[in-house]
């Protein structure tokens, strides 16, 4: 799949979307082209390939599942969140959760909202007070994010349409 889905009115595909903040500063208003949709966390699963062990997380909304490959680290990183393991230290997603919560800041949701030449895009949008921020993220670690913050998470209706599989 070569296929470039996300909110910019962009048909280029030989351009990766945008995701460091100074890029995005001098670009065009997006323009959202589907709604996203809510899903939650169906699982994680493991399988071989190829004989390589590899992992997913598999999203669903009830009627359609979004498997997205994601590595070790990040699987056991929302398996903890999920299982509520606490560890001794914290580990990177643990030190982020610590960095928000003393800016004095929650995560509002995540959305993952582009794909392209296969590899899938996110957003983690921070509140704090009335300012929100948007950072942008690779899904397993706004996923990660979200389930440490009991955070909504988001994927773009298109996103569904193209990648997902019927539950």
């Amino acid at each position: 799949m070569s296929e470039h889905i996300d909110g910019n009115q962009n048909d280029d595909l030989t351009n990766p979307p945008q995701f460091f903040a100074e890029q995005v500063f001098n670009q065009p208003e997006i323009v959202v082209i589907t709604e996203p949709i809510e899903v939650q966390i169906e699982g994680l699963y493991e399988t071989e390939i190829d004989r390589s062990p590899h992992q997913f997380i598999v999203l669903t909304d009830g009627e359609i599942r979004l498997p997205i490959s994601i590595g070790t680290p990040e699987a056991k990183a929302i398996l903890d969140a999920i299982e509520l393991e606490v560890p001794d230290r914290p580990m990177t997603h643990d030190l982020l959760r610590n960095v928000i919560d003393r800016l004095g800041a929650t995560v509002e949701r995540v959305v993952i909202d582009d794909l392209w030449r296969d590899i899938y895009y996110a957003k983690i949008y921070l509140l704090r007070g009335l300012e929100e921020f948007m950072i942008d993220a690779r899904p397993s670690d706004a996923i990660a994010v979200a389930a440490r913050f009991a955070a909504p998470i988001f994927v773009q209706s298109k996103i569904l349409e193209v990648a997902g599989r019927e539950a």
